[in-house]
């Protein structure tokens, strides 16, 4: 009797166990592309035994799932791309607030919120792409530069609908105010070589194929389209070295207002900030990791080092309204 006792307590305490493990498991609603999630997700099971599963759409559906469902919801983490995203998310109070030592640690500040609503997993530099043949080095420095009547119809730029540029705008409002910019999106106009492009894809292949010279795109799109094309005469250029430096953008993730599973959902954030995360998140996409004890890949260093921007990335966010409506004064469409 007292084993068939012990028996039925080891099955209870087991069926208890699977039922814990299948409560914490972490719901993610993910604007990243499975094959950029996925992996990660796999090696976080693989290293910790963490459980998690995630469904994947475009940002601006994500937000407002989250916002129909409510304490309804069951996701435990939003992870996106581009901190207007990020930032909208966190206006429209469905992010909640995390208090991690790991994540201030691992994470710069001026690559999180400064309330520690959002926090950056990868950098991408939203920099310029010039025709190695037809830009000289001492012809090209900055931004603002691409504005004066040097590039008439030698400039390319992706349109102004993506949250990648009305980021840019956002922070160089922030820096050089909303009239100086305007100014400098105006000169962008008038120097444009061809209508805007609907992908920074695009951009990169009209300048390689001679019809205009250079273009801003974000770093993993340039590696992706060299990693197939590898003999096009494109190489990146790092403006403004001499003052704020390269303009940045991120990848990053937040916990949900009303996660179900709060504490298993930090253990993964504070994952993804770790060494052995921030390595397959460089590997995956091309992009610089978050964590400064992390390198980025061989491929990516050969692009050579820059001076970044570092802005805090939430005025890209409290700009964001701002940018849409100069660009739209400008003209760029």
């Amino acid at each position: 009797m007292k084993r068939a006792k012990m028996f039925f307590l080891g099955l209870a305490l087991m069926f208890s166990a699977s039922a814990m493990a299948a409560d914490e498991e972490v719901v993610i609603y993910s604007a990243r592309k499975d094959h950029l999630i996925k992996p990660i997700l796999d090696a976080y099971e693989k290293s910790t035994g963490g459980k998690s599963r995630f469904l994947t759409d475009d940002a601006a559906p994500l937000l407002a799932r989250l916002k129909a469902e409510g304490e309804n919801t069951p996701a435990d983490m939003l992870l996106t791309v581009d901190v207007g995203n990020l930032w909208n998310a966190a206006q429209e109070g469905v992010l909640s607030p995390v208090d991690s030592k790991t994540l201030t640690t691992n994470i710069p500040a001026y690559l999180r919120d400064p309330n520690n609503t959002w926090f950056g997993l990868t950098i991408r530099a939203r920099t310029l792409v010039i025709h190695k043949d037809r830009v000289k080095e001492n012809e090209i420095s900055t931004y603002e530069g691409l504005a004066q009547p040097h590039w008439k119809n030698r400039l390319c730029l992706r349109s102004s609908k993506k949250v990648y540029n009305q980021s840019l705008v956002a922070m160089l409002i922030n820096r050089m105010g909303e009239e100086k910019t305007e100014a400098m999106v105006k000169g962008w106009v008038a120097n444009l070589a061809q209508p805007v492009f609907s992908n920074d894809t695009q951009v990169m292949e009209a300048i390689a194929a001679g019809q205009c010279d250079v273009g801003i795109v974000n770093t993993y799109y340039y590696g992706e389209l060299m990693a197939k094309k590898p003999d096009l005469p494109l190489t990146i250029f790092w403006p403004n070295q001499q003052d704020q430096g390269v303009h940045i953008n991120i990848s990053g993730a937040a916990i949900t207002k009303h996660a179900k599973h709060k504490a298993a959902a930090i253990k993964l954030l504070e994952w993804f900030s770790s060494s052995e995360a921030q390595r397959l998140f460089a590997d995956l996409n091309k992009e610089y990791p978050v964590n400064p004890a992390v390198d980025p890949t061989p491929e990516v260093s050969a692009w050579g080092t820059f001076k970044a921007d570092t802005q805090n990335l939430e005025a890209a966010g409290k700009n964001q309204a701002k940018a849409v409506m100069l660009m739209d004064r400008a003209g760029y469409k």
